[in-house]
């Protein structure tokens, strides 16, 4: 499968290392004074070592390449004892992969491997909803020699209480609203002008295609100015969806939004795709990259099309 992991470039490591203590899964180590990916297979795709180069060595890349497995990351960083285990647990939290942190919590409970969770930061305080309920063990292994070396990420936080690892541009940080959206009060007008927006990034471009607010949405795959040609998008097409925005015509490197929308439909299995277009002719490209994802697809899946005029009028709405 094609997903994102990292890439170091060799000539810019000075080989200090930071990135392999940032590193709690284990997918990096120093061989020969170079930091050294071992294996694809123990890289989330993340990103948390990239903000702990200093020298600009690493960024993330699309590739051909196993898939993901907390399974064996668990394996392979739990004889470092309880501390390297709950940083890596908090860091999946962190990006809301919540499927890869129940997996972890549980392969702890079939392994006998005693956590105490209350020692990471509470849930709440990072804006995302506790999706596993686990009783706390207070005895932990914190015995062991690998406490990540004392090493802690720095968090950046912003006006809505979400944190973000520093991996890169704080502005790519994942982030998911739908618990915040949950607790919102109801609107009482015709228009409240509240955001129905559910989630960050919304640039096709900066998505990560297995991210966890993807996993069976609704997804709405809309042009870079839909939104400002209909004055209540959120309201009509944006509620209850997840968002990916982009522009067939000025943004490079198109296949590979074909390929992410790919992984979508069959690893992040999402329900539909719904494609909102404006009537020009460049943005036809937008419903040909979906259906040729769907092509490509295991899974079939709808594809609703719809076409706007540029003053926000819908000129045709059909299943594709």
């Amino acid at each position: 499968m094609k997903r994102t992991v990292i890439k170091i470039d060799e000539d810019l490591c000075n080989g200090c290392g930071n990135c392999v203590e940032g590193c709690h899964e284990g997918a990096l180590q120093l061989i020969n004074g170079k930091a050294v990916m071992i294996s694809d297979l123990y890289c989330d795709g993340l990103g948390a070592c990239i903000g702990e180069c200093p020298v600009g060595a690493i960024e993330l890349i699309e590739k051909e390449t196993e898939p993901y497995d907390e399974v064996k990351v668990m394996e392979r960083i739990s004889p470092k004892g309880e501390s390297v285990v709950l940083a890596h647990l908090k860091h999946l939290r962190d990006h809301n992969e919540m499927e890869w942190f129940n997996q972890g919590v549980e392969w702890c409970k079939k392994n006998g491997f005693e956590i105490d969770l209350s020692k990471i930061t509470p849930v709440a305080e990072s804006g995302i909803s506790n999706q596993v309920n686990v009783s706390a063990s207070a005895h932990g292994q914190g015995h062991a020699h690998g406490h990540a070396h004392g090493h802690a990420h720095s968090h950046s936080q912003s006006s809505d209480g979400a944190k973000s690892e520093g991996c890169g541009c704080p502005g790519a940080a994942e982030r998911d609203f739908r618990s915040v959206k949950a607790s919102a009060p109801a609107s009482t007008g015709n228009f409240s002008g509240v955001s129905e927006l559910q989630q960050w990034p919304v640039q096709l471009h900066l998505l990560n295609p297995a991210a966890g607010f993807l996993r069976n949405s609704d997804l709405l795959l809309a042009s870079d100015c839909s939104a400002f040609s209909h004055g209540d998008f959120h309201g009509t097409f944006l509620k209850n969806k997840s968002l990916a925005i982009a522009c067939p015509k000025l943004d490079s490197n198109t296949q590979s939004y074909v390929d992410k929308l790919t992984i979508m439909i069959d690893e992040s299995k999402i329900n539909t795709l719904t494609v909102l277009k404006m009537e020009v002719p460049c943005c036809g490209g937008l419903l040909q990259m979906a259906k040729l994802a769907r092509e490509r697809a295991s899974r079939n899946i709808p594809i609703k099309s719809l076409t706007m005029s540029l003053q926000g009028e819908i000129l045709s709405e059909e299943w594709v």
